[in-house]
């Protein structure tokens, strides 16, 4: 099969689009012919921090057919039209084919495309457990989301006001529009405006881009607030993690998401697409042998939604 596989010593990206050998459905298993799949930033983060799949095949975000199964499945069945989040599972989306535990995938509902199944995994698992789960998101709460234009930032707009909170997005001037189309009732240039010195207050603060101090991002929050940082650069996120538990004295809270592959929520997250509750954005789509181009793209941090690889 085809597949873009990681090579340290490949210049310039370290990825080569090449053939290797077809993997086999283990007993456990389905082996699916893959459709769509989307890039992440911890796609190339991971590969930033040398931490390769085992595979040495990115992508965890895969929407397509099921090839065959393992003995032991009886939930799906060869034809079965199937998304996963392989983000726990190895990643091995960059090809043709890939295996993954029974538990990764759930059904693709029929009105779906492929390819935006294929943007639902961790970006909009991120928005909804950080919103949700973390930020415990309620009707009425005042919620500043900050880089709201990539492929979490489009969703969490979206869910924010899926759960009936007031929406504040931060974005570029290019960006505006596109956000208050996705429903922010709110939207901040940070090219002409300091948010963070605005004097305005916010029940709860999603950190996705932009390397701000931890301590401007507190005094933003109600008391009883609470921030949740998912992204940003290296550097943030390891203060996030160092200082956040120190700054959580008081009724402010600091804390951070690493999202995790949860199929109910996935199943959830599918539902409200399917119904129109949340719609994704797609920035730009590639073939599979442009995919090293299209990591090199989104690794500049200027795409204005999910980056997709058609296969």
């Amino acid at each position: 099969m085809k597949a873009v596989v990681y090579n340290k010593k490949a210049s310039p990206d370290k990825l080569i689009f090449c053939d290797i050998g077809k993997p086999v459905a283990g007993d456990n298993e389905l082996l699916i012919k893959i459709k769509a799949v989307s890039l992440n930033a911890a796609d190339y983060r991971s590969m930033k921090m040398g931490l390769i799949p085992k595979r040495k095949i990115f992508g965890a975000d895969i929407s397509g057919i099921v090839e065959s199964t393992g003995k032991d499945i009886t939930r799906f069945k060869p034809g079965d039209e199937v998304m996963a989040d392989l983000a726990d599972f190895g990643f091995g989306g960059l090809a043709e084919y890939v295996s993954v535990p029974e538990r990764a995938a759930i059904f693709k509902p029929s009105e779906i495309s492929f390819e935006d199944a294929a943007t639902l995994p961790l970006a909009a698992l991120t928005a909804l457990q950080a919103l949700r789960d973390k930020g415990c998101i309620a009707k009425g709460r005042k919620v500043l989301i900050v880089g709201c234009s990539g492929g979490v930032g489009t969703f969490a707009i979206q869910l924010a006001k899926y759960f009936d909170a007031e929406v504040t997005g931060v974005c570029s001037t290019a960006n505006i529009q596109q956000s208050l189309s996705l429903g922010a009732d709110f939207v901040i240039d940070y090219t002409k405006e300091d948010f963070l010195k605005s004097g305005k207050r916010y029940n709860l603060i999603l950190a996705i881009n932009g390397n701000y101090p931890i301590l401007a991002y507190r005094k933003c929050l109600t008391p009883g607030g609470i921030y949740v940082m998912v992204g940003g650069s290296l550097s943030q996120i390891f203060k996030s993690l160092v200082f956040g538990r120190l700054l959580s004295f008081g009724s402010r809270k600091m804390r951070s998401l690493a999202a995790k592959a949860n199929g109910d929520d996935l199943k959830f997250l599918a539902s409200l697409l399917e119904n129109g509750r949340i719609k994704p954005v797609v920035d730009r789509k590639y073939t599979l042998d442009k995919a090293p181009e299209a990591m090199t793209y989104l690794s500049q941090g200027h795409s204005t939604g999910k980056v997709i690889i058609t296969i």
